[in-house]
């Protein structure tokens, strides 16, 4: 089994900056992809990041220029630094981590970590 918990979520002025973190344990051969999505009120689960195992990148036009994917693959952590935040970045942020096991690949999520961005 394997475990995914989001951190760093909080109450931030527009303009400010968040570091959000994510942790994979349990039973990981290898880490094949880590990601962040976002969901806010009355909408659909979004892309925000991605990052494969070769540290090849994807972001979402929302969060382009802002928004830097990272990864700690020793750790099996992933980060998500956000500068520039605006009101409309206020979102439930989930992990998202595609790991590789014996059986093959499998994706597990965390339970997410609350971002509000409000003056």
């Amino acid at each position: 089994q394997v475990h995914v918990v989001e951190s760093g979520g909080g109450l931030v002025q527009p303009g400010g900056s968040l570091r959000l973190s994510c942790a994979a344990s349990g039973t990981i051969f290898s880490i094949h992809a880590m990601g962040w999505y976002r969901q806010a009120p009355g909408k659909q689960r979004e892309l925000v990041a991605t990052i494969t195992t070769t540290s090849g990148t994807n972001y979402a036009d929302s969060g382009k220029g802002r928004f830097t994917i990272s990864r700690d693959n020793a750790r099996n952590t992933v980060y998500l630094q956000m500068n520039s935040l605006k009101p409309e970045d206020t979102a439930v942020y989930y992990c998202n981590v595609i790991v590789v096991t014996t059986r093959g690949r499998d994706d597990y999520w965390g339970q997410g970590t609350q971002v509000t961005v409000s003056s």
